[in-house]
């Protein structure tokens, strides 16, 4: 899943359209267009598993907002 939204062109890495190669470090801010709504996180922790209940705290909620799109999907 994550591989097809980022080749649609819905995630941006620190500012920056990513790639399904793009590499994730902690610190880095990650921007997601779900239809119009865009939200962004901090990434605290890295794992290479981990429970659904423990998710929440590999991220840090920036920015949540919901907007119309001007062109249909480049919102930067």
């Amino acid at each position: 899943m994550a591989k097809d939204v980022s080749e649609q062109g819905r995630v941006w890495l620190n500012g920056r359209e990513a790639k399904p190669s793009s590499t994730v470090k902690l610190g880095d801010e990650l921007t997601i267009q779900y239809g119009t709504k865009l939200v962004t996180v901090r990434v605290e922790r890295l794992t290479e598993t981990t429970r659904k209940d423990e998710a929440g705290t590999l991220y840090t909620l920036v920015k949540e907002e919901t907007r119309q799109p001007d062109n249909g999907l480049d919102w930067n």
